[in-house]
């Protein structure tokens, strides 16, 4: 779901299902580089929990947790991503 209204990096998100059927908000935030963001985020005391994937078409993305246990997504648009 986009957020914005310009096609600048920014945070967008989704509503997903999960295993108890619970509905959880999970929020991506465009970065430039996965590997350079998921760095910072384990120098800064979180976790990558689900590696980076593609998203053919759109780009790459991995989950995170925050310090707290929260999870966010970081997601690289890449048109050419197969």
């Amino acid at each position: 779901m986009k957020t914005g209204t310009s096609p600048e990096m920014g945070i967008d998100g989704a509503v997903l299902g999960n295993k108890d059927s619970q509905a959880r908000t999970v929020n991506s935030i465009s970065v430039s580089s996965i590997e350079k963001y998921a760095a910072k985020v384990e120098q800064h005391g979180g976790k990558v929990v689900v590696p980076k994937m593609t998203v053919p078409t759109l780009g790459y993305l991995a989950y995170c947790n925050d310090t707290e246990g929260n999870i966010f997504g970081i997601f690289q648009p890449d048109g050419s991503a197969k």
